[in-house]
C-alpha cells in the first residue's frame, strides 16, 4: 500500500508574507538552523517572528539576523537572547553562489518560511531576492484586487 505524499512544510512556524510583497523572488532555497534547546522549544509553541530578519555573509559564514525567537518561559538561568544571531547551514556551492549574487547584483537573501520537516528539524526557507520599487509594488496590488474582483464576478455569475 503506497503511503500518501505528505507536504514538504509539515508545521509552520513563522511566515515571512511581506517578503512576496517588497521583494521580487528570483529563487528559493531551504537552510538549516543552529539552535540552542531553549529555542527549539520556544519554537514549539509557534510565537517566533521572522519578518524584519534577512541573512548575510560574515567571516566566511552565513548568518540570519534580527529574527526574533522568544525566550522560553520555563527556561530558567539557561535561556537565549530572543535577537542573537543564528547561524544557517548551507552547503559551500550554495553559500558562494548567493554571496556572488548579492555582491555583484546586489540582491537580497530574506527568510519565507521557518518550519519543522519531517525529520522534526528546524528549517528556514530563503529566497534570493530583488527589492521592488513603489511602482512595482501598486503593480502587484492592482493584480491582486483584480483577481478578487474576477473571483468575485465569476461566483455571482456561475
Amino acid at each position: 500500500m503506497k503511503k500518501p505524499k505528505s507536504s514538504s512544510v509539515s508545521k509552520l512556524i513563522a511566515d515571512n508574507r511581506k517578503a512576496r510583497f517588497n521583494y521580487e523572488i528570483l529563487d528559493t532555497l531551504e537552510a538549516g538552523l543552529v539552535l540552542t534547546g531553549t529555542e527549539v522549544k520556544s519554537l514549539r509553541s509557534n510565537q517566533a517572528n521572522i519578518a524584519e530578519s534577512y541573512a548575510s555573509f560574515e567571516n566566511g559564514e552565513f548568518w540570519l539576523i534580527n529574527s526574533y525567537i522568544p525566550e522560553y518561559t520555563q527556561g530558567n538561568r539557561y535561556n537565549h537572547d530572543p535577537r542573537r544571531l543564528r547561524k544557517l547551514l548551507v552547503s559551500r556551492r550554495e553559500m558562494s553562489r548567493l554571496s556572488q549574487a548579492v555582491a555583484r547584483d546586489g540582491m537580497t537573501i530574506v527568510p519565507l518560511k521557518l518550519y519543522f520537516n519531517e525529520r522534526g528539524r528546524a528549517k528556514l526557507e530563503l529566497a534570493l531576492a530583488r527589492g521592488k520599487k513603489t511602482h512595482d509594488k501598486r503593480e502587484t496590488e492592482k493584480k491582486r484586487d483584480w483577481n478578487r474582483e474576477k473571483a468575485r464576478l465569476l461566483r455571482e455569475r456561475g
